[in-house]
């Protein structure tokens, strides 16, 4: 059966994917960081407005590489204690070392102080060195799943690599494909990996509600189409894929 997790960028998203039937969600900040970790109140309030879907969280103190600074560690255990305390699924990270492979000892330390909560390893595996390596060592460290565009720019270019990861994991680990899955194409990339679990963040946009509105005065320094313009998960869209 195809599992579905949503990357949620607030606590309505959680809502919504879980009207629409998805398994899991990884609720994030900073979408076009590429996700950062979210506030003590979203992901409470995301607790408090779900009932049954598992909720993962992402640890990520800034946008960039996976170098981390000692104090981005401090933050990164800060926030993982937190997530225990706020009972959530689980938590999604991933750490390199200045030669793109995995930080091993540093994985083992934040894996350490997340138990007994989930762990996933996010897209930090993209930019690693060698994959097959890096698979090995996720495997070993107790992770239990790697999200991966298979290295690639989305997932549909990484088809190759996510089958032979998929294959070489063995039921190992999760090999859980993002990165450009849509309704479109999730059944092309589930048909030639073999995957089982997908990520996607199913979104469509939430136009404001604001009567006044001045559009001169951008709020932040990211191209966007409109201030008075939002994106939600929509539980319609993760429906179709579910």
């Amino acid at each position: 059966m195809r599992i579905i997790e949503i990357c949620a960028n607030s606590a309505q998203s959680c809502v919504e994917a879980e009207a629409g039937g998805a398994k899991r969600v990884e609720l994030c900040a900073g979408i076009p960081e590429g996700g950062t970790t979210p506030s003590y109140g979203e992901i409470r309030m995301a607790k408090q407005l779900t009932s049954h879907i598992d909720i993962n969280v992402i640890i990520r103190p800034r946008g960039g590489d996976f170098l981390y600074t000692e104090a981005e560690i401090g933050s990164m255990l800060l926030d993982i204690e937190l997530c225990k305390q706020l009972g959530v699924h689980g938590v999604v990270f991933g750490c390199l070392t200045a030669e793109g492979d995995i930080d091993v000892p540093l994985m083992r330390r934040l894996i350490e102080a997340a138990k007994p909560l989930s762990v996933t390893c996010h897209r930090a595996f993209d930019v690693c060195r060698d994959p097959f390596e890096a698979l090995e060592q996720l495997i070993a460290l107790g992770c239990d799943r790697i999200l991966t565009s298979g290295q690639r720019a989305n997932a549909v270019e990484g088809i190759p690599l996510i089958k032979q990861l998929v294959e070489k994991a063995a039921g190992r680990i999760i090999i859980m494909p993002g990165c450009g899955v849509r309704e479109g194409n999730i059944a092309q990339i589930e048909r030639e990996t073999g995957a089982k679990e997908f990520h996607t963040s199913a979104r469509s946009i939430v136009y404001s509600q604001m009567k006044y509105r001045n559009e001169q005065v951008p709020m932040g320094s990211t191209a966007v189409t409109s201030e008075f313009e939002t994106v939600q998960t929509d539980r319609n869209l993760v429906k179709k894929m579910v």
